[in-house]
């Protein structure tokens, strides 16, 4: 395979907001395209709504990001549900108030600053 050749990462986000969600992970696979081939396949705006939306995404995702407006505990809700709904998921959960803190620009740099550490989780 040529070296240009990578699989697609495929990346699901939790976010109440899925407008924001969908600019802010543009974003971010915008600036990581020389290195990743990021896909965003899908988006759910309640904890409840994960497991289903990670069972029906096929092939499964890859990643999952959980937006900053989600308590820490519900962040760990969220992740423990991905990682046994999806064994060897990586999963991120972004500081509960950045995006308050920092506006979506501010989102998208820790998001860029931290992508490859994300995806080298095991």
């Amino acid at each position: 395979m040529p070296s240009h050749t990578r699989p697609p990462i495929r990346l699901v986000s939790v976010n109440t907001v899925p407008d924001r969600a969908k600019k802010v992970i543009g974003a971010v696979i915008d600036n990581v395209k020389d290195k990743y081939d990021i896909i965003h396949v899908g988006n759910s705006a309640t904890i409840e709504g994960v497991k289903p939306l990670l069972e029906s995404t096929q092939p499964p995702p890859d990643i999952l990001f959980c937006a900053s407006m989600w308590t820490p505990e519900e962040q760990d809700e969220i992740q423990k549900i991905a990682k046994e709904t999806i064994p060897g998921i990586k999963t991120n959960g972004t500081p509960t108030g950045l995006h308050t803190q920092v506006g979506p620009d501010g989102i998208v740099r820790y998001l860029v600053e931290r992508i490859d550490d994300i995806l080298a989780q095991k």
